[in-house]
Order: structure tokens, then C-alpha cells, then sequence
């Protein structure tokens, strides 16, 4: 597992036209693997894509350290079900955003009130860098999938 940003493929991400992601949207590079990860805010609601909830753990890990290089502390991803008893991984900056959410959202409940998955401490890494990619640099990430 990278030290960094947690996950062990390091060419795992973008996950959803993965084309468009790397060309249109700001990455966080990975300083230690070089993994890409979006970190762009989308448009209508000013979200980042570590604020939107994942279908799985493993997804909701992959985007656990743009949320800890944004908030610049380690944050927690947590398991969320709704009425329905779908579950789904949300990550939070602490357990208070955590309550804000499940005030705000009413069908939803945390089943656990501690999160599922978190790092001890927040760090910061050289290397690392926050933008877009050059078309070279795109064409040889995808190859590289």
C-alpha cells in the first residue's frame, strides 16, 4: 500500500471516463506513486469528488487522501445506510461533519459511530502536485491502466 495515498495500484483512478477526468479536471499526484486522484470542485455545487458518497470501501479509499490534503488533516470514511438498508462510504473531515449530514439527511444512519477506515495521522509528502496534465502525460497514464 503507498504510504501516500493509501491504495496499492497506482494507476487505479480516474474510475469514470477516466479520458475526460484526466484531461478536464485538477489531479492531485500522487508524490509517492504518481497516482492521479481528481481533486476538482464540481461546478453547481462547489463538491469536491471525495464529498460525493461510493458504492464500496475500496472506492470511497481511493479518493481518502484528497480529502486529507483539503481539509489537511486526516479524515474518516464512514458507512452510511439509508432507510432502504443500502449501504453506501462517505468520507468526512471529523465525526461533527458527520452529525451535520445525518441531521440534514434524516433517512440516513451511520452504522458505526467511528469511521470504517482512517489514517493515525495527516502528513504532507514532497512531490506531491495539484494540476492538470499534459496531453503526453495522459496518453502515458492511461497506457499505463
Amino acid at each position: 500500500m503507498c504510504i501516500e495515498c493509501y491504495i496499492d495500484e497506482n494507476r487505479i483512478t480516474p474510475l469514470l471516463n477516466p479520458q475526460d477526468c484526466l484531461t478536464d479536471h485538477t489531479q492531485y499526484i500522487c508524490g509517492t506513486c504518481g497516482r492521479c486522484i481528481c481533486i476538482e470542485r464540481e461546478p453547481k455545487r462547489g463538491l469536491q469528488r471525495w464529498n460525493f458518497p461510493f458504492k464500496s470501501l475500496a472506492i470511497a479509499k481511493m479518493y481518502l487522501r484528497t480529502a486529507d490534503y483539503s481539509m489537511k488533516k486526516a479524515c474518516g470514511i464512514y458507512e452510511i445506510a439509508d432507510k432502504k438498508g443500502r449501504k453506501s462510504y462517505k468520507i468526512f473531515a471529523d465525526h461533527e461533519d458527520l452529525q451535520i449530514f445525518l441531521k440534514k439527511n434524516k433517512d440516513k444512519a451511520c452504522t458505526e459511530a467511528k469511521p470504517v477506515f482512517m489514517i493515525e495521522e495527516y502528513q504532507e509528502y514532497p512531490g506531491t502536485q495539484l494540476r492538470k496534465l499534459s496531453f503526453d502525460e495522459i496518453q502515458k497514464y492511461l497506457s499505463e491502466r
